[in-house]
């Protein structure tokens, strides 16, 4: 479909290319291509586990995709609201899907990987599993690591995954810390499964597109170490109990590494990328006329910094046309962070994820540009643990904001993005997409 004539309808415009790259990485357009073939042999069977914000998709475009007669059956857990509906007409579900938390993870994703554990003991060489992993993976697959008179709780899992969120860490740093306070990622699932073959389909949210890093990679070798998850905890100053301490510190909860034998019949597709989705983007701004630039799938950094760049790469282009020519949109992904100030006591929460922010502070450093429009939003459709997938920037948004005594910078200083953005009904309300390629950005000048 045309996407509306971006001079007439910018923001209808905008939304378009956002639904493009959305559209490119749902799980029922793309999945059937990565199934293997059932095992042969009798009494072979085929197990489906999974965990990700895509993941109840993911187990309804494998079902679809696999034969009537073959043996199915498995345990996908995703985050709450976040199974699309299935059709009236649609077969009984073969694979069972449960919900849990997600940034923060709950007693719900602890037993359901509990589950996934159990259901691969006594695999054998003839079985297949066939692993759905998407983002969100981390929190939703979420098993404390245990060790000999002693182990991490739940409650202290908790704690330290949200001082993480709030360290403004990377993704990859926060998943290397996952990945080592865990029973079940950074490869151990893939361990339960051994001799079984495992064939792992990915959607990716992370730059890079590492499945080691995606959902904290269960079902990959790992290359980072107890070491180094010990450092990122220290720099962060996130406090750990000290047996867990200790544990780090010997090399007592090493993940399973590259070139181990338990990963000789493994195989791993990465089913849609950030960067396939961008170029989706891509080919629909060119389509209604519009010279597309992407300029990165994998932008990491402080999400106001990333916007405060790109309103000077937008600024340049709107007063020189340099290095692009109006009119054109340019397009982002990747992940960025927010590392959250701290707040008198008392004072109001300040709510809102990486594209609220990054629309701040785009909005702050543009200073009301004329001819530049502008659209920020996850992918998964919720930004943070909001209800909104992203926010609008135009030409009057501080105008707008200043009649309303809205200041930019009192909402940055508490990382409040949704509240300026929805005092100005310019947020961009979507609901749970059921797939995840991690952040999106459009800028169009005209």
């Amino acid at each position: 479909m045309t996407p509306p004539d971006p001079r007439a309808a910018p923001r209808q415009f905008l939304y378009s290319l956002y639904r493009a790259a959305v559209d490119e990485a749902l799980p029922a357009s793309r999945l059937a291509a990565f199934l293997p073939r059932p095992p042969a042999g009798a009494g072979a069977r085929t197990l489906v586990l999974g965990a990700g914000k895509a993941g109840a998709a993911m187990a309804q475009a494998l079902e679809a995709a696999w034969p009537a007669d073959a043996d199915l059956q498995g345990l996908v857990v995703t985050r709450y609201g976040h199974i699309p509906p299935r059709r009236a007409d649609a077969p009984a579900p073969r694979v069972e899907v449960v919900e849990a938390a997600h940034p923060v993870p709950d007693a719900a994703g602890m037993a359901a990987a509990r589950r996934m554990l159990d259901m691969a003991r006594g695999l054998t060489a003839h079985d297949l599993v066939i692993c759905l992993i998407s983002g969100g993976g981390s929190s939703l697959l979420s098993l404390p690591a245990q060790w000999d008179g002693g182990g991490l709780g739940l409650e202290d899992k908790q704690r330290i995954n949200r001082e993480l969120l709030a360290s403004g860490a990377s993704i990859s740093e926060m998943n290397c810390v996952r990945k080592h306070l865990s029973a079940i990622k950074g490869g151990r699932l893939a361990a339960a499964c051994a001799p079984a073959q495992v064939v792992t389909l990915l959607i990716s949210d992370v730059p890079g597109d590492d499945p080691s890093i995606i959902a904290s990679g269960p079902t990959v070798p790992d290359p980072t170490t107890c070491g180094q998850a010990l450092h990122i905890l220290q720099r962060h100053g996130i406090g750990i109990p000290d047996g867990l301490r200790e544990q780090l510190a010997q090399g007592r909860l090493e993940t399973p590494k590259p070139g181990q034998a338990i990963f000789a019949h493994n195989a791993v597709h990465l089913m849609a990328t950030p960067q396939q989705s961008l170029e989706a983007a891509a080919r629909a701004a060119r389509a209604a006329g519009v010279e597309a630039h992407i300029l990165s799938d994998a932008m990491e950094g402080e999400s106001r910094e990333v916007g405060r760049v790109h309103a000077a790469l937008a600024r340049a282009i709107a007063q020189r046309d340099q290095p692009f020519a109006r009119p054109c949109v340019i397009l982002s992904g990747g992940e960025t962070t927010v590392t959250l100030r701290p707040q008198p006591p008392g004072s109001p929460k300040g709510r809102g994820g990486r594209a609220g922010e990054f629309c701040l502070g785009l909005a702050q450093a543009l200073q009301s540009q004329p001819g530049v429009y502008a659209l920020a939003a996850d992918t998964d459709g919720i930004d943070g643990v909001e209800d909104n997938a992203g926010a609008w920037v135009t030409p009057d948004t501080l105008e707008r904001a200043r009649a309303r005594c809205l200041e930019v910078e009192d909402h940055l200083d508490r990382n409040d993005a949704y509240g300026y953005f929805c005092a100005l009904d310019d947020l961009l309300i979507t609901g749970p997409s059921y797939t995840n390629v991690n952040d999106f950005r459009a800028i169009l000048l005209l």
